[in-house]
């Protein structure tokens, strides 16, 4: 690769413009539905700026600027230069939010608007419509790495009983629904979070039932849930890489198997375990190795894995370094298995 393009070499406006024109080449295919998809323009951490990252919802664009100390001065002053290039390139855009993630101020990592009145509130992917709050925290409130997982939530899961664990602002289970599951719990201990899902619910025309939003630790409600020997179809399992309460710890670096176990006994025979290890330092073989050894017993089997979409990961002819650690087999450090439940 040139030199210029390297991740850790200083990049300059000019230089980073370029590796702009290329992204959007790139991806100029998934520009339709026009003004109403959702995806990643620019993947700096492979495409040649490790701290930008830039979203596209429907007409707004998201610049997540992650520069810190030093370097955060001269970041925020390429933003406002590359919000300008990103508007002239794509003219219908009618607002720019910048999210600085390391900054000590929360409005700044909630985001800032650097152009337009307003951010757009909802998306539309394979035909669902989405609800969106850009500025709810300091992600978006929509993953796009997991574009190909409601696909085939989309596909798979009709008729099906769905637990949506750790369900941020409930995406998947909302696929699901859309697919045709016959019931979709939502699992998030913010109840936030669970107020977009449910306005997903309201664009989608689809019923809400109080009983399926349940702002609970996972931990606790876990318990609960086996206690009351409920079971589901497919349990969704898209945990933090690290968080804890005072119900349990979710650590996907050193014990990602403790999830996993905590959803199995509340599975179907036959049914589905949707597991995903989003931690950066955790190789592909090293999570392929820990689900195969929860498979040995036979009650767990590896169906398939879900890629990350190529305008998340970045494409052959943009990508100019690599993940940290090995992700392979699978795509991107966002490692989707499908795995099908044995019940004894």
């Amino acid at each position: 690769m040139p030199d210029d393009d390297r991740t850790d070499a200083p990049i300059n406006v000019e230089q980073l413009c370029e590796l702009l024109s290329r992204a959007l080449t790139a991806r100029a295919q998934l520009f339709e539905p026009k003004h109403e998809t959702a995806l990643r323009l620019f993947n700096g951490f492979s495409e040649g700026c490790l701290t930008l990252v830039i979203d596209l919802y429907a007409r707004t664009l998201v610049l997540h600027d992650y520069a810190e100390g030093e370097d955060a001065g001269e970041s925020h002053a390429i933003a406002l230069t590359v919000q300008t290039y990103l508007r002239a390139q794509l003219p219908w855009v009618q607002a720019v939010l910048l999210k600085r993630h390391r900054s000590p101020h929360l409005a700044e990592r909630q985001g800032v608007l650097l152009f337009g009145e307003r951010v757009d509130r909802h998306i539309r992917e394979h035909g669902v419509r989405y609800a969106l709050e850009l500025q709810l925290h300091g992600e978006a409130s929509f993953y796009l790495d997991t574009r190909n997982l409601r696909a085939w939530a989309l596909r798979t899961l009709t008729d099906k009983t769905v637990l949506n664990t750790f369900a941020y602002t409930g995406s998947l289970g909302v696929a699901a629904v859309a697919g045709g599951a016959r019931r979709v719990v939502h699992l998030d201990h913010n109840k936030s979070y669970l107020n977009v899902a449910k306005a997903s619910y309201s664009l989608n025309g689809f019923p809400i039932e109080k009983a399926n939003f349940q702002g609970e630790d996972f931990w606790t409600q876990g318990n609960l849930l086996k206690r009351a020997e409920a079971r589901f179809d497919c349990a969704l399992l898209d945990p933090p890489f690290f968080s804890t309460t005072s119900g349990g710890t979710v650590d996907l670096v050193n014990h990602s198997e403790r999830v996993i176990n905590k959803v199995r006994p509340l599975i179907n025979d036959g049914g589905y375990l949707v597991a995903i290890n989003n931690a950066l330092f955790v190789s592909g073989a090293a999570y392929l190795q820990m689900l195969e050894l929860l498979c040995a017993d036979g009650y767990l089997s590896i169906e398939e894995f879900i890629p990350v979409p190529l305008d998340c990961t970045g494409y052959p002819l943009t990508v100019v370094s690599t993940p940290p650690v090995d992700p392979a087999p699978f795509n991107h450090p966002t490692k989707i298995v499908v795995l099908r439940v044995r019940r004894k």
